[in-house]
């Protein structure tokens, strides 16, 4: 069964069709890319699927609509990271990595000694433990992409939907974060789109 698949996915602003009876499938562990021109609707494929955008047609997550998950329980298995920019004033890296552990914190959104850690170990996967305590606005984009993935990480999500992850970055880190997801990939059975 695949983890993750659209049936017919349309999307309309007004009068204007952007995304036109999408169709696809991935199945754990497996990477799937929607590769087009700029404007061709990849991104708001992407928000249709996590339901920022209104759609018709189904979008299934292992096998059940997603719209019938809670945020709750969507929060614990998909991660997503966006090509807009998050706005944050006087935030570490580290405060940011340790957001994608707040699925799991309770009401009141205090980390754990094991939370902590899995901060650190995501800190790590994406070669940014030198950026931990360095504030998020002050780092350069491909430092903040590799920070926002190590949220993602730290999230320990099923399935990681990424928009443009490589866009703001030189050919070296474009490298390094593809190898990083596909590592994620073979190691965590992780599904990437």
């Amino acid at each position: 069964m695949p983890m993750l698949e659209t049936n017919r996915l349309s999307v309309r602003y007004g009068t204007k069709t952007i995304v036109d009876s999408l169709y696809f499938s991935v199945s754990e562990g497996q990477w799937l890319m929607i590769v087009g021109p700029n404007g061709a609707g990849k991104s708001t494929a992407l928000s249709a699927i996590t339901q920022g955008a209104p759609y018709t047609g189904s979008v299934l997550f292992e096998g059940r609509p997603i719209a019938s998950y809670s945020y709750q329980a969507l929060s614990k298995k998909i991660a997503v990271i966006l090509t807009e920019r998050i706005r944050v004033e006087l935030t570490t890296c580290r405060d940011i990595v340790a957001t994608g552990r707040y699925p799991y914190t309770g009401r009141f959104g205090i980390l754990r000694k094991e939370d902590e850690q899995k901060v650190d170990e995501a800190l790590e996967a994406v070669h940014a433990t030198d950026l931990a305590d360095r504030d998020f606005t002050a780092i350069s984009d491909g430092q903040r992409q590799r920070v926002l993935l190590a949220r993602a990480i730290a999230q320990e999500p099923e399935l990681i939907l990424l928009d443009e992850p490589t866009s703001f970055l030189d050919v070296r880190h474009k490298l390094e974060l593809l190898s990083i997801l596909t590592e994620m990939a073979r190691k965590k059975n992780i599904t990437v789109l």
